[in-house]
């Protein structure tokens, strides 16, 4: 049987959301009021993840910016300066914090289904998200990248990031293939 109300009237049925999230009744109003309220909310929740990601790319340079003083000593043990060194290595702060800012979603998508469905077999969505964020990370924000520089030659100066982030791709895309296809083929 689905779930639901039944009009007295007609046949029509009325479903309601079983998360709960909208107090019942909710959609039993006009089409056009809740077409303007699911944007209007749906506007603020935007607003609301542009306003976490400034405050995640802030924390991130904050904690990438951190510097050590290191004295510099002569062959006798005495101290003739300092110097200031970066803690963080860009490319592993770069790799390791921007890679948990972009998939924080997918992989709490993932947690979420798992808890949801922790008694049966898992679904797709979790990992179907995440690799195919990473695909579009690695790949379609880089082109647009290329693409909005000026025609000019380009030239990347420092490549580290870019080559350790396509060797762990590659090597995550084959994994999986042989994981799904070979061992696992059903």
């Amino acid at each position: 049987m689905e779930r639901g109300f039944v009009d007295e009237y007609s046949d029509f049925r009325w479903c309601h959301s079983e998360l709960g999230l909208a107090p019942v009744g909710f959609s039993l109003l006009n089409r056009y009021v809740l077409i303007v309220i699911y944007l209007c909310t749906l506007g603020y929740i935007f607003m609301g993840i542009g306003i976490i990601s400034d405050i995640f790319m802030e924390a991130i340079e904050v904690i990438t910016s951190q510097t050590i003083t290191k004295e510099i000593k002569d062959s006798q043990g005495n101290i003739i300066g300092s110097i200031e060194e970066i803690v963080w290595n860009p490319t592993v702060a770069n790799l390791s914090l921007m890679a948990l800012g972009s998939s924080a979603p997918e992989i709490m998508l993932s947690v979420i289904e798992t808890i949801t469905f922790i008694e049966r077999t898992p679904g797709e969505l979790g990992p179907s998200t995440i690799v195919g964020s990473a695909a579009f990370n690695l790949l379609i924000i880089t082109a647009v990248s290329i693409m909005a520089v000026d025609e000019k030659p380009k030239k990347i100066d420092d490549v580290n990031v870019f080559a350790i982030t396509s060797c762990f791709s590659l090597f995550a895309y084959c994994w999986m293939y042989v994981v799904l296809t070979v061992w696992t083929p059903e």
